[in-house]
């Protein structure tokens, strides 16, 4: 004859009572494990230029972030300072070297006192323009439409300009007149 099967909150009792297997202990995590091994390497290697990366605005401004990108942090092996390598895009180059002692200040005031000694500057497309071009720039904003000119306006600008003859010169004449006088206030010119 088949036995019945036990209830959930009697099975639960069973399994509390006996155990077949012991429990195992779960498994250590692994941040812990590691913890001391990082810190050991951080010590004798420090951040690199992925420290530098993270917050590269921050360090040389926004005006030479735009241009420029930390690649490579080179450690010496007599233990002197450390050789930063810069990417900067092409013809940004020479501007960047003029101002070379000024980013070797910076870092160090990030880094601490001694800890980059020389500078060196490759060009080459920089290779996170993909994020900083998705930011807000001045460049990349759309602007609005301007609405047209009133009648008066527009009839005294294409009075003025009835000497030139057809052509890209006018069209770009009648275009920056527009543009004067919706500034202007959208009187006739002065």
């Amino acid at each position: 004859m088949p036995r019945p099967l036990p209830s959930t909150e009697e099975a639960a009792r069973i399994l509390q009572a006996k155990r077949t297997r012991p429990q195992r202990a779960p498994i250590p995590v692994a941040g812990r494990a590691l913890t001391k091994t990082l810190k050991a390497l951080d010590t004798r290697f420090g951040q690199g230029a992925d420290g530098l990366k993270a917050r590269w605005t921050e360090i040389v401004g926004e005006a030479l972030a735009r241009r420029t990108e930390p690649s490579k942090l080179t450690k010496s092996r007599t233990g002197e300072g450390a050789s930063l390598e810069i990417r900067v895009e092409g013809p940004s180059a020479a501007l960047i070297q003029h101002q070379g002692a000024d980013i070797l200040a910076r870092v160090n005031l990030f880094l601490g006192s001694g800890a980059v000694e020389r500078l060196r500057i490759v060009q080459g497309p920089l290779r996170g323009a993909a994020k900083r071009t998705g930011s807000a720039d001045k460049a990349t904003v759309r602007r609005r439409a301007a609405g047209p000119l009133d009648a008066a306006a527009e009839k005294a600008l294409a009075d003025g300009l009835a000497a030139f003859p057809d052509g890209p010169l006018k069209a770009a004449l009648a275009r920056l007149g527009r543009e004067v006088l919706r500034n202007d206030g959208g009187g006739p010119a002065r």
